[in-house]
């Protein structure tokens, strides 16, 4: 987390992503002071915000006076490159997100919306987060997920094999176990 050689403080960008939901609640609590003095602790230094179809608008920064620099945009017909240069994603738990940003190798914290009714999301986050694959986290637990992660513990997701996600939606769908 230190300096580059000519002085310049590498880029570190966390990606923020909502998918096509309004997730108001993620986008606020991560627009939030207490949230972004703690990922400027831990040495980011940008924070990227696809907020969706939520009302809540970020209050953008360019960071030029030690802060970190913030940004945001509702939609892009693809979240790859964000994705590809963030050193932290942090998403709704849509399996899409999910799986993409694991496929990557990009260390992921998932925000479960509990204002979705049968929330089948929280489900697969909580189930990844116990395998170690990524951190789950609720709103209103973000912060101290941010200050407690240790990024270096998170195991590689192998996609190669699907069984496991097959039976925990099999599980969830109340279909008998082989």
């Amino acid at each position: 987390m230190g300096e580059a050689e000519d002085g310049v403080k590498p880029k570190r960008v966390v990606f923020v992503t909502v998918g096509t939901t309004c997730f108001d609640a993620l986008v606020k609590v991560v627009d939030s002071q207490k949230v972004k003095d703690e990922l400027l602790r831990r040495g980011y230094t940008h924070l990227l915000i696809q907020m969706g179809r939520g009302s809540y608008l970020p209050e953008k920064s360019i960071g030029d006076d030690g802060s970190l620099a913030v940004d945001y945009f509702t939609f892009s017909s693809s979240i790859a490159e964000h994705l590809r240069s963030a050193s932290l994603v942090i998403s709704h738990a849509g399996s899409g997100s999910i799986f993409e940003t694991l496929r990557l190798g990009k260390p992921l914290i998932v925000v479960v919306n509990e204002d979705l009714m049968d929330n089948h999301q929280s489900e697969l986050a909580e189930e990844l987060a116990e395998r170690k694959h990524l951190y789950c986290a609720r709103p209103q637990t973000l912060h101290q997920t941010i200050a407690s992660m240790d990024l270096e513990s998170l195991l590689p997701y192998s996609p190669g094999d699907a069984t496991p996600v097959a039976k925990l939606i099999n599980r969830f769908l109340g279909f008998p176990e082989d």
